[in-house]
């Protein structure tokens, strides 16, 4: 079941998130010590999860006007059922619909948009950084549709996020920035 996250589900998405990150040690990626992504996010209508306990979980923000993926991520006991695939088609389905009650919006002022960080977004595309190597990561979301931009189109946002995700670490294999037009 894919769902909104409610308050209740965010302590338990931190596990889900090292459990996941520890799939790509044996691919020679260690992340650097520190807080895990989700652990930085106390506003549960910016995760949508699977299952209730969840099993797995999206976080979603708003980059240069677009919704941007900022983490998906899968416990490793529930993998290869399509959980992840789900996740990101329900990210995409709420951004499209969002994108088009925004447009509705603009035309009728009576129009309300929900609260998310999709509704926040002023176009029907989602961004994502990744490794590119990774057989789960850039690989995996070229197969649904997402496509490498090259640096002379990214935005001021995602040009900063990139920089900042160096700063942090990140950056220990190839990454590459992903969009997908909806």
């Amino acid at each position: 079941m894919i769902r909104q996250a409610e308050p209740a589900d965010l302590a338990a998405l931190p596990e889900i998130e090292r459990a996941a990150d520890g799939m790509f040690p044996p691919l020679g990626i260690v992340f650097p010590p520190g807080t895990t992504v989700v652990e930085e996010c106390d506003n549960p209508a910016r995760v949508i999860v699977a299952g209730r306990p969840p099993v797995g979980f999206a976080l979603i923000g708003v980059v240069d006007g677009l919704t941007h993926l900022e983490q998906i991520a899968v416990h490793p006991g529930h993998a290869n059922q399509g959980i992840g695939t789900r996740l990101l088609e329900a990210v995409c389905a709420i951004t499209a619909m969002q994108a088009g009650l925004a447009a509705r919006t603009t035309a009728d002022p009576t129009t309300t948009a929900m609260h998310t960080p999709a509704a926040r977004a002023t176009a029907a595309a989602v961004t994502l950084t990744t490794f590119r190597d990774v057989p789960w990561n850039a690989p995996w979301y070229a197969r649904r549709g997402f496509r490498v931009i090259p640096p002379h189109e990214w935005g001021p946002e995602l040009s900063a996020l990139v920089e900042h995700e160096r700063a942090l670490g990140i950056e220990v294999a190839p990454r590459v920035v992903m969009r997908k037009d909806l």
